[in-house]
């Protein structure tokens, strides 16, 4: 089962090279990944996704909050969150797709943010069953390029992890 993880740490030198370290040091693979600070520029929030079952989420999680530097983590996945994700899509855009590729992206509520002669690039802003949908819309008018932000997460409501 995919989990999303919310970890606040103090926004220090080492912090992100620990915790790889903890998650490749034990075997477990991290699916997506983002890094920033809050509001305060002393923490950073991470947002991880990892795939585990409960119990191996449950080694992750204390093995996190052994670590130096970590303040709080928090396993969104059994409560109410809202996520997103960025993606930028480069395509082929030869004149017989340009229609359909707009059309698409209309569909879809996203943005042509570059245009040259021979291609379109594509922000997608959306959930992963969003992104997910798009892409497989898209990938037979012609993907050259795809890059992810990875994903992002709130507890909805007055949940919050600070």
């Amino acid at each position: 089962m995919q989990h999303t993880i919310s970890v606040l740490v103090s926004n220090r030198f080492g912090v992100l090279s620990r915790i790889s370290g903890l998650f490749s040091g034990r075997g477990f693979n991290i699916e997506s990944l983002n890094v920033a600070a809050t509001n305060d520029p002393n923490i950073s929030r991470m947002t991880i996704v990892t795939i585990g079952d409960e119990k191996k989420i449950e080694q992750i999680t204390k093995q996190l909050n052994k670590l130096i530097d970590i303040i709080k983590v928090v396993d969104l996945t059994h409560e109410s969150f809202i996520d997103r994700e960025m993606v930028l899509v480069k395509m082929n855009a030869e004149v017989r797709v340009r229609e359909e590729i707009l059309r698409i992206v209309e569909i879809f509520r996203a943005k042509v943010v570059d245009v040259s002669p021979g291609t379109y690039t594509i922000e997608i802003t959306g959930d992963e069953g969003k992104i997910k949908g798009i892409l497989l819309m898209l990938r037979p008018l012609g993907i050259k390029e795809v890059v992810r932000s990875g994903r992002i997460a709130l507890s909805r409501g007055r949940n919050s992890i600070n």
